[in-house]
């Protein structure tokens, strides 16, 4: 899968992720779609990366994931505004 961040970064999650940080960044993905706040979101995300894929334990934030997540949050913010929450 291939993630355009709003910086028009390009990433390549098959080559510059770990199995883990796709799973995760997967999660995240459908999370945006239906997070009934952004601290609902942030909840979210702690949690995943805390628990890591199926239980596996913590899931380090590398730079790569942070820039994955900075943009599903703005996401999330203009997706909650646009529906006047």
């Amino acid at each position: 899968m291939i993630i355009n961040l709003s910086s028009g970064r390009k990433i390549d999650t098959e080559q510059q992720l770990t199995a883990e940080e796709r799973h995760i960044v997967q999660k995240l993905y459908a999370w945006a779609s239906v997070a009934e706040s952004t601290a609902a979101f942030k909840a979210k995300k702690e949690h995943a990366f805390k628990t890591g894929w199926n239980n596996s334990g913590p899931v380090a934030k590398r730079n790569i994931v942070r820039q994955i997540i900075v943009d599903l949050e703005k996401t999330v913010d203009r997706r909650l505004k646009q529906q006047g929450r």
